[in-house]
């Protein structure tokens, strides 16, 4: 749930995006051979849709947000899931990991090779998801390239200097890569805006719920103070050189603090609170489960496949 809080009455302008969806072609008569792509038809008004099909390999399979995954990419229209890997829970199907109603008769592996092989000798088209850890991510997406897959990498912990290290190779390769701090899509846009908000306020704070202590400032809020600063604004001048621990963490160089409360059974969410001359303009996002990250994932998965690069941040593609 996002919600956009505001003291004062205003007007909200808002763009509505067209999500694109998976690339068709339509024909009356069969498109030239493709040997390269599985193919799935149906029948319409104006003849025969053929929609590609995308196989999706998802790394860290047993992770809860790799269990959502396996579930969200079988429903998915022109994807189909081609593997699953990881160290756990190995030889158990994918389906029945996930909580599918049918096995998906997709054993759990730990041998990414074998399974990026089996694709390549279908010379299908394919992507990678990467749910991994920072040390694996940069031999994952190599791996991936050598046998012709581009790769989505969703580990928030990842280091900047792999991810400079991974664009100068998929430049040199020529393979396409996502790399994001989050898939979120309420979260990228609770982001954008408030960069833009940022140029007409002096003072922000940022007040974010968590159920676990793990990883405080969490990495959106870290991701905000890093957007909105070196924007040529300098926040809360009033006490930006205030040491007590009440007034929450500065992150950045710009004055830009963040308050983090841990309670047990809350909700996950993050408020962005700006305040200029009788007014109060807050921003907030609420996540409930991981859910929220599977429409981030299907149109990141989409996507990269047209990608010859490494780009950074979901936003690219919205």
């Amino acid at each position: 749930m996002a919600t956009l809080c505001h003291s004062a009455h205003t007007r909200t302008f808002g763009k509505i995006g067209r999500r694109n969806a998976a690339k068709v072609l339509c024909s009356t008569q069969m498109p030239p051979s493709q040997s390269t792509i599985k193919v799935l038809t149906a029948t319409s008004s104006e003849g025969k849709i053929w929609w590609y099909i995308e196989k999706v390999v998802i790394i860290g399979a047993t992770k809860e947000i790799g269990r959502t995954a396996i579930a969200a990419v079988s429903k998915a229209r022109g994807m189909e899931l081609a593997g699953a890997i990881d160290s756990q829970c190995i030889g158990l199907d994918a389906g029945e990991i996930s909580g599918m109603e049918e096995a998906l008769e997709i054993p759990v592996l730990n041998d990414l090779t074998m399974v990026l092989g089996s694709i390549a000798q279908t010379r299908a088209t394919g992507v990678v998801v990467d749910f991994s850890e920072p040390s694996t991510v940069y031999d994952n997406v190599k791996q991936a390239a050598a046998f012709g897959l581009n790769s989505v990498v969703y580990v928030p912990k990842i280091e900047l200097d792999t991810v400079t290290e991974l664009s100068a190779f998929c430049e040199k390769a020529s393979m396409g890569c996502l790399v994001t701090p989050t898939l979120s899509i309420g979260s990228v846009l609770l982001q954008q805006a408030a960069i833009q908000a940022s140029f007409h306020y002096n003072n922000v704070e940022i007040v974010e719920s968590r159920p676990n202590p793990s990883d405080l400032p969490s990495q959106d809020a870290i991701q905000i103070a890093n957007n909105i600063t070196d924007l040529g604004q300098i926040y809360n001048r009033e006490d930006m050189d205030s040491d007590n621990p009440a007034r929450g963490q500065i992150l950045g160089e710009d004055g830009v603090r963040v308050h983090s409360m841990v309670l047990p059974g809350l909700a996950s969410s993050t408020s962005i609170h700006f305040s200029g001359p009788g007014e109060i303009y807050t921003l907030r996002h609420d996540v409930t489960n991981v859910q929220c990250l599977m429409p981030g994932l299907i149109l990141a998965i989409r996507k990269v496949i047209r990608l010859k690069n490494l780009i950074y941040g979901l936003e690219k593609f919205l």
